[in-house]
């Protein structure tokens, strides 16, 4: 990604530091986060300074090599990264390949955790060329959380067509779900689009049923944590609702994701562990004042608690189809087990 005339990756590995985007501080400043250890890259993880399903499996990937070179115990280093985000497929993707080549020796752990960011990136790209033939000239589409650039090493995977679009001259609207509690859709994705210069609104995440019913959308995008193999997705909280409308108004939902991705082992979504988060992330909000001062208000009643599940599952009955780097493809287990 490009960020005011300079490259930049999510995810970066260099002289056993592992540096971020805070994502955090998006959009209203950009900042690298410096993570030393692996327990470091850990708290990245969990508060999500990285996020994304990829970002988050490169990084894990990176913090298992980390544990290797420092000499702790990689078994129980292994744990508690998995421990981060349980619902995350890529980041268990990611922890089981690099230990495994960890246990022959730390180079081949570090080789083997660079190897995956780079499979990361092309995946992504892969992502975007399928992706890009469903969407028309002048096309209206729909996301939900981010699954772009900053969701991956680069490029991302629901984004990754849409970019595509856009550089190869094609005229394309964004309308870009907030996603509460965290917001990621008002404020990553749409930074994104904004940096990319393509046109795009935010909208509150209830308003999908009146854009579909007014003709406003012609197709949606969206990204996934984790795919069970009869074709289930596991993505942000409140995917399923634009699923369900998706399906009702007759416009076509896809979901991007990579290989890595999907969970042979998981029958279906009933199976997924369900991260449930802070309730401070929906009692509390953080943003600027006049003079750029990064600040934490309660936007609830004082007196109420509140339930964080951070994820949803969209059965497979409610999907168009899911774009991966080697096509898209029904989802549905025989389709599915095709791609490996």
């Amino acid at each position: 990604m490009r960020v005011a005339g300079k490259d930049y990756l999510t995810v970066k590995f260099e002289e056993e530091t592992l540096y971020l985007i805070d994502q955090n501080l998006l959009p209203f400043s950009f900042s690298i986060k410096e993570c030393k250890t692996w327990e470091e890259t850990c708290i990245a993880i969990r508060n999500m300074t990285v996020r994304g399903a990829g970002a988050i499996g490169a990084a894990a990937g990176f913090a298992m090599a980390q544990a290797f070179i420092s000499s702790d115990d990689p078994e129980t280093a292994m744990h508690r990264i998995k421990a981060t985000r349980p619902t995350a497929r890529d980041l268990f993707y990611a922890v089981d390949r690099v230990f495994h080549a960890g246990l022959l020796s730390v180079q081949v752990s570090i080789d083997e955790a660079r190897k995956i960011a780079d499979e990361n990136v092309a995946a992504a790209k892969s992502i975007g060329k399928f992706g890009e033939t469903l969407i028309a000239d002048g096309a209206r589409i729909l996301t939900h959380c981010n699954a772009g650039w900053l969701g991956f090493v680069d490029y991302g995977s629901a984004l990754s067509p849409v970019y595509m679009a856009h550089r190869g001259g094609k005229s394309v609207f964004v309308y870009a779900d907030e996603t509460r509690p965290r917001s990621q859709g008002a404020r990553l994705t749409a930074w994104e689009l904004a940096n990319e210069g393509i046109d795009h609104k935010i909208v509150a995440d209830n308003a999908g049923a009146y854009l579909m019913s007014k003709g406003m959308i012609d197709l949606v995008i969206v990204g996934a944590d984790r795919i069970a193999a009869n074709g289930d997705v596991a993505n942000k909280i409140g995917t399923y609702e634009k699923a369900i409308l998706a399906k009702h108004f007759g416009i076509p939902f896809f979901v991007a994701a990579p290989l890595s991705t999907f969970d042979l082992a998981t029958p279906d979504g009933n199976n997924i562990e369900i991260e449930e988060r802070s309730s401070d992330e929906v009692n509390y909000q953080t943003g600027p004042d006049a003079e750029g001062r990064i600040h934490t208000i309660r936007v609830s009643n004082p007196g109420s608690d509140a339930f964080n599940p951070a994820f949803d599952v969209t059965p497979a009955e409610f999907i168009t189809g899911i774009i991966t780097e080697k096509g898209i493809v029904q989802a549905n287990s025989k389709e599915i087990r095709r791609l490996f």
